[in-house]
Order: structure tokens, then C-alpha cells, then sequence
């Protein structure tokens, strides 16, 4: 049964050699980028288009035309090509046609198999005044390849959407593409020539006439010589196709299967089986990286096609609905119940096909997970792996750490790490107050504080064990004293740079020490005089956890500490903020900016992380320590073991 997708949503795809017809209604030129990991294209010659058609494993029309059929082997495309993005654009007033897909009928896309059977299907819909679009993509995950119902528009045109697919000087490559699909102007003929060609034509004269006239742009091809006679051909008239690659046939075609071999074919496999670091990468810390950010992309965008495809079956059903009112010769008899149960059971089919997808992909990326998961280093694994209690300093610094966990409603058991590359970009804010989250609202006041200032220690513990010794320097404001209990890890083991700092004396202390520090690194990188630093400055980057504020902290103080968010992270000086933003309440917008500059973390959890490409509100959970373990002291004690000068 075809997969009728919409946008954002994938499908398997069982067959490697595809034929992906357009149907738009009006002419539309088509093309293809074999694009890496990343979604990026290195150059032109990536690029399958009407002025070089034919690619590895690619060929695209020559012409615009309202109707297309691109042929794609996925077994030929080079090694490095993760991604096939197929392409519509317009040719605007160069066919007479229309300048954005909204002026016209909505573009059919579908993929079907070598057999012919129809895999999957695209409209595009809801399109207005871009003039280019990338249908869909066909990409590789876990050895598989899928295929994604995409529909991203561009009002910029071609050269819009190749600049956002990294190619460099898109404007060339768009103005040659849509060159070469404007008609030619009509030559004169000599007079013998036009009589000579209204006479009919014998089969002799067939070939050196009409050969010419259907002949390609010529381009460079890298294939060897004589190649150029196997290369996959699309009969105009429908029929069958030929896949047979020029890069891949190194023997003549075989014999054409018997009746019998349809019964002999092997049962198609199910998805292939997780893998730990399935991914790009120079090392396992890069692979298990990108891993686990493909998770979280796989799991963003078939959830955001479920829930897509259950609110075009809730719009769906209500015009349905509408309908049959609006109809008088049906409001009466059987009729009108007729067509309303039609139009629910249309709704029914349509969400459970977006549940079965759904609850595939789920599946899929829970098995993933369980594979991942227990194999992660420990700058990316939760405080319960037991990868904690052999934990030795790095001799380098992790891409990323580790600072809690994220999830979605539609499968909450399957959480996706949230990792934090390194440098960190941004200070952290571990919020103290209520919020508005469920969780935070049945615990009280002294209770949640606590929990928020366990949590900073946690990720102080993270960032401190993630650096190489010496690499990272903890600071400690608490002007109170009020979290001397919690702090006591990082005090008894010896992984601070000095005791807690106390009161308005010692917060503003820290502050002067760290704003100058900043001053001084930012005028020798302006100045270009890295090696006029002072002596004695420590090259580490620096923490400085800010417990209980505004508590001890004057208007000099907070300006400080503005000061320290806005322009420390340039020079490797941040913050970790432990504060509920209703007790700063009295400064009023002024801290709107501190607030806005730090990344916002709770101690329980709580769906405040949006997420801008797909709009989902993701859960985030801290990071828990398991109840009565000893990991976390262990850890620092390692740590401090480690630190310059540190005495056996």
C-alpha cells in the first residue's frame, strides 16, 4: 500500500532502484544534490540538473516540463552521498509560466520501486510565493535508506535554495540551470532543408535526422569510454525501465527473469539492526556525538509528522462534515449519515497510518537507544553507567557533556541525551522558583532550592570531570552560606579554586577578580598579544557558580555580573546561576537581558525547551544522582588528584 506522506514525515525504502515522478500541472524544472551527513553539497558537480543530467546513480529530465520522471540507484552513489534532495523550481517568464507555486496547482510527487509498485507519495501543499522547493529527500540511516516528505519552499528561488545547501555562488549555478532550459530562438533553414524535412522520412534518414534534435547538452562525463551506451534510459511513452548504471555494469545485462522468479524472491528484511557510533566522525567521541543528535533529529521530525498528520485528518473531517450540512439534497435520509461516517472512517484510516508510522519509528529509535546508551563515554552518560566507576581525567576535552535528559509525549520512556558542546557558548541558569511546572508546584519552597542547588553541583561535577586536569577552574559565590550542605562535595574534595566566597566583601571580590580577567584576555586577543599576558595567569577556563542571588550582590555587583554573561564566554569565563528570577524581581528589566543570555535548566521536570524547527515543547530532566551513591565524590576526588601542585 502507497505511504501517503506529509511534510516532515518518513517511510522505509524497501528498493534501492527508484523512479520518483513529478506530476505539477504546469512547467517545472527538476534536479537532484548529493549531499553528505550534514545536508551540504561540496560543488557543482554534486549536482544533477538540465545542463548535466546524469550523475552517480542520478538522472534528471533535460527539460521543464510539466510532468518528470528522475531515475535514482542508490547502490551507485558515491560512498560519501548521505542525502538525495530532489529539486522543483520554476522557469518563471522564460516558458510563460508562473512566478511562485501558490499561483498554481499544488506539485505530485511519487517514489516508486523497481517493479513499479509505488512506494510513497508527497503532495505539496501550502506553498505561496516561493518559486523553488525541495520535494523530497532520500537519505541514509543505519545502512537504510528512507525517504522524507520535505516541501521546503524558497522565495528566493534556485540560487536561495542551493546557498542554503552550502553550495558557493549559487546565483551562477541557478542562472546557468534555468538557461539551460529556455527555448532556443528559431534558426532560419535553408529552403532545400524545410522542403526536405516536410517530406516523410525513410528509416534510413531517421537516424543522422532526429538523433541530433533529442541529443543532450554535452558535459564532462568521469566515466570511462564506451559507458555512455549503458546509461539508464526513460521511455517517453511509459513501459519499462532500464536502472542498469554506466558506473556499475561491468558485464553484460543478463537473460530476463522467468515467470517463476517473482516466487523465488527473497523476503524483504526488516530494518537493520542498531549500531553503537553509526555515524560520521574522525573518532568514536565525534560518531557517538552525531549518533545521538541524529536520534534527537529522527525523533523531532516523526513526531512532528504524526502530529501533523492527525491535525490534517481533525481539518480534514471537519470540512467533510461542513460539506454534507451544506448540502441540502443529503441533510435528509440516509444519505447524510452515509457520508459522515465515510468522512470518520477516512479520519480513522488516516490516524492509524500515522500511528503505525509513528509507533515504527519509536521502536526503531528505543532499540537504538538501548544500544547507544550503555556504550557512551562519561562526559555523555547518566550518573547511573557504570562507565562512572572507572572514570580517569581525559587527556582531551569531549565535543560535548551531558547535562540532563529530553523527551516527548509521545513515548516518554525514550529520552534522548541532551548534550551541550564544549566551550560552552552560554552560562547555565538552574531556576529556583515555581515556574509553571507541575513538578515544582508540589514541592515547597525550601525543598526546591535545594534540589536546584544539588543540581548545579551536578553539572559543575560534569564540567570539571570533562576537562583535562588543570583545564577548568570553579569559583563559588554564596553570600548566605545557605548551601554550605550541598556545596560540601565540591569543599572537601579540593576541586575549588578557593573557599566559597561570603557576603557583599568577598562576592564583590570574585567579581573584580573575573571581570579583570576577562579585560585583559579580550585586549590581548584585539591586540594580538597572547604572549603579553601576566605570567601567573591561569590559562584555565572558569566557572563561577552564583548560588542564592541577588542576595550580597549591590548595583556595582549585578552590573559585574552582567558584565561576566555578556562577554565572558568569549574568553572561556562563565556563569552557573542558582536563582529564582522573583526574587531579582525588584531590579525589574534590567536583568531581562542576564536572563535571556543564560541556558534555562530545573532541578525537576519540566517541557519548557521549545524547539523552533518543528515547534515541539521538549521535557527536560536533570541529571539524578542514584539515591546514596558515592560516584559523585569519587568523581571529584579523581579530579582533584589531578589538579596542579595537588600533593600525593
Amino acid at each position: 500500500m502507497t505511504a501517503e506522506l506529509v511534510r516532515g514525515q518518513n517511510h522505509p525504502l524497501p528498493d534501492t532502484r527508484l523512479e520518483i515522478r513529478v506530476s505539477a500541472g504546469h512547467p517545472v524544472v527538476a534536479g537532484a544534490t548529493l549531499c553528505d551527513e550534514q545536508g551540504r553539497v561540496p560543488g557543482v558537480e554534486w549536482i544533477a540538473h538540465p545542463g548535466a543530467p546524469s550523475l552517480p546513480g542520478v538522472d534528471v529530465p533535460g527539460q521543464a516540463a510539466a510532468d518528470h520522471r528522475l531515475t535514482v540507484d542508490l547502490e551507485a552513489v558515491p560512498g560519501a552521498v548521505h542525502r538525495v534532495s530532489v529539486l522543483l523550481a520554476l522557469p518563471g517568464a522564460r516558458l510563460g509560466g508562473a512566478a511562485r507555486f501558490g499561483a498554481v496547482a499544488a506539485p505530485f510527487v511519487a517514489v516508486s520501486g523497481s517493479d513499479g509498485a509505488e512506494i510513497a507519495s508527497y503532495t505539496i501543499t501550502g506553498l505561496d510565493s516561493e518559486s523553488a522547493v525541495v520535494a523530497l529527500e532520500l537519505y541514509r540511516r543505519q545502512g537504510a535508506w528512507k525517504v522524507r516528505a520535505m516541501g521546503q519552499g524558497y522565495e528566493g528561488g534556485l540560487a536561495a535554495l542551493l546557498g542554503d545547501q552550502g553550495l558557493e555562488r549559487p546565483a551562477d549555478l541557478a542562472a546557468t540551470i534555468l538557461e539551460a532550459v529556455a527555448p532556443e530562438p528559431a534558426r532560419r533553414l535553408p529552403e532545400a532543408e524545410r522542403v526536405r524535412h516536410t517530406a516523410p522520412v525513410t528509416a534510413q534518414d531517421a537516424a543522422p535526422t532526429a538523433a541530433p534534435a533529442a541529443a543532450p547538452p554535452t558535459v564532462p562525463d568521469p566515466v570511462p569510454n564506451g559507458a555512455q551506451d549503458a546509461a539508464p534510459t526513460v521511455p517517453v511513452g511509459g513501459g519499462p525501465i532500464d536502472y542498469a548504471h554506466p558506473r556499475r555494469r561491468t558485464e553484460p545485462p543478463a537473460a530476463p527473469p522467468s515467470a517463476a522468479a517473482p516466487a523465488a524472491e527473497q523476503p524483504r528484511q526488516g530494518p537493520p539492526a542498531p549500531v553503537t557510533g553509526d555515524a560520521s566522525g574522525w573518532s568514536m567521541d565525534e560518531r557517538l556525538y552525531n549518533q545521538v543528535w541524529g536520534m534527537f533529529e529522527d525523533l523531532a521530525r516523526t513526531t512532528a509528522a504524526y502530529r501533523s498528520a492527525c491535525e490534517f485528518a481533525e481539518s480534514r473531517l471537519d470540512r467533510e462534515l461542513d460539506e454534507t450540512l451544506s448540502d441540502y439534497r443529503v441533510r435528509g435520509g440516509g444519505a447524510n449519515d452515509a457520508a459522515r461516517a465515510a468522512a470518520r472512517a477516512r479520519h480513522d484510516e488516516l490516524v492509524r497510518r500515522a500511528q503505525e508510522a509513528l509507533d515504527r519509528d519509536l521502536a526503531q529509535l528505543v532499540a537504538e537507544s538501548e544500544v547507544v546508551e550503555p556504550a557512551l563515554p562519561a562526559a555523555y552518560a547518566r550518573w547511573d553507567n557504570p562507565v562512572w566507576h572507572a572514570y580517569r581525567v581525559p587527556a582531551e576535552e569531549p565535543m560535548a557533556v551531558r547535562l540532563g535528559d529530553l523527551h516527548l509525549p509521545e513515548r516518554t520512556d525514550l529520552r534522548i541525551p541532551m548534550l551541550v558542546r564544549l566551550p560552552l557558548e552560554r552560562g547555565l541558569w538552574v531556576d529556583s522558583g515555581r515556574g509553571r511546572s507541575e513538578a515544582a508546584g508540589l514541592l515547597d519552597e525550601v525543598e526546591l532550592r535545594r534540589l536546584a542547588l544539588d543540581s548545579a553541583v551536578a553539572h559543575t561535577a560534569r564540567l570539571l570531570a570533562a576537562h583535562p586536569a588543570g583545564g577548568f577552574t570553579v569559583h563559588v559565590v554564596d553570600a548566605a552560606g545557605a548551601g554550605a550542605a550541598a556545596l560540601a562535595p565540591l569543599v572537601e574534595t579540593g576541586v575549588l579554586a578557593a573557599p566559597p566566597a561570603r557576603g557583599a566583601a568577598g562576592v564583590s571580590a570574585v567579581l573584580e577578580q573575573l571581570t579583570e580577567r576577562v579585560d585583559l584576555l579580550q585586549m590581548a586577543m584585539r591586540g594580538g598579544a597572547a604572549d603579553a599576558l601576566p605570567p601567573g595567569l591561569d590559562t584555565a577556563r572558569q566557572l563561577l557558580l552564583v548560588h542564592d542571588f541577588p542576595h550580597g550582590f549591590d548595583d556595582r555587583a549585578v552590573t559585574r555580573l552582567r558584565y561576566l554573561a555578556d562577554e565572558g564566554p568569549s574568553v572561556g569565563v562563565h556563569l552557573l546561576m542558582v536563582a529564582d528570577r522573583e526574587d531579582a524581581a525588584a531590579y525589574g528589566p534590567l536583568l531581562d537581558p542576564l536572563w535571556r543570555s543564560l541556558l534555562r535548566l530545573t532541578p525537576v521536570p519540566d517541557d519548557h525547551l521549545a524547539d523552533p524547527w518543528v515547534g515541539h515543547a521538549w521535557s527536560y530532566e536533570p541529571p539524578l544522582l542514584p539515591p546514596g551513591s558515592a560516584v559523585l565524590r569519587q568523581v571529584l576526588a579523581e579530579v582533584a588528584s589531578t589538579r596542579p601542585g595537588k600533593r600525593p
